[in-house]
């Protein structure tokens, strides 16, 4: 068990969990606390709002969605976005298909009330035509009339059984493809993570759930091997910066 980084320096503390990431230390968050005060979760959500425009998020998952959407030939295309939080990812992604002409609906579930409000207004406020509504992904029975089912910087928060069962429902939800982005465990990962929150986000929550997040996270053939006992075969897992990976899976390959 690493010792409490909070009660140590922080080079002591850095060097500490750096040493002990070989091995997942799955860690709670805060904001997975449902009695997180609704301020306090918005403004989380903003700071990760940032993060994630920085590491570009978006444009890990844009490139398969596109090609789904020119494969398509002129029907509409649908992307449900698991998981969806603040919702800028699902957001961005809009607005890119709005610059491409491309006719695709991105639509974003998350368990949280406060996430989808606040991505529900974000929306609104961007002019981009996303919805937004409660659905947590684990529990619930997935929406199959997708195209696309996707989640960013969830299969983190998971145990392994979880995460096994989350791929299998995404699998069997999705019309075409799965899309996971998420961390890689890693040191270097650690420390982005640890100097990125406190640059970019005021919020106690963000500075402790980015680094607790690479804490959490896997390693490539973590990965391979929850894709495997999910039942997804033949998946592509490739590595996208910063410290991140993407899993994806066809349903013409898988």
């Amino acid at each position: 068990m690493l010792d409490d980084p909070r009660e140590l320096p922080e080079s002591r503390a850095a060097a500490i969990i750096a040493a002990g990431l070989s091995q997942r230390n799955r860690i709670g968050e805060i904001m997975d606390d449902p009695g997180l005060e609704s301020s306090e979760h918005e403004r989380a959500l903003r700071g990760l709002g940032r993060i994630n425009r920085l590491s570009r998020s978006a444009s890990i998952l844009w490139p398969a969605i596109a090609e789904e959407a020119e494969r398509s030939s002129g029907r509409p295309i649908r992307v449900l976005d698991l998981a969806s939080g603040g919702g800028d990812v699902s957001i961005e992604l809009a607005r890119r298909a709005r610059r491409r002409g491309l006719s695709i609906q991105i639509d974003g579930g998350d368990v949280s009330p406060i996430a989808v409000e606040y991505a529900a207004r974000s929306a609104a406020s961007a002019g981009v035509p996303v919805r937004f509504f409660r659905l947590d992904a684990l529990n619930d029975p997935l929406p199959e009339d997708y195209n696309v089912v996707t989640c960013s910087l969830f299969l983190h928060h998971l145990a392994e059984e979880q995460a096994i069962r989350l791929l299998g429902k995404m699998a069997g939800a999705s019309r075409s493809r799965v899309l996971v982005n998420d961390l890689l465990r890693s040191p270097v990962g650690y420390s982005l993570a640890r100097a990125g929150c406190r640059l970019l986000s005021r919020s106690p929550v963000v500075h402790h759930d980015g680094p607790a997040s690479v804490r959490s996270a896997f390693r490539l053939d973590e990965v391979r091997d929850l894709a495997r006992r999910a039942g997804l075969e033949r998946t592509r897992i490739d590595r996208r910066w910063p410290w991140r990976f993407l899993l994806s899976w066809s349903r013409k390959d898988g």
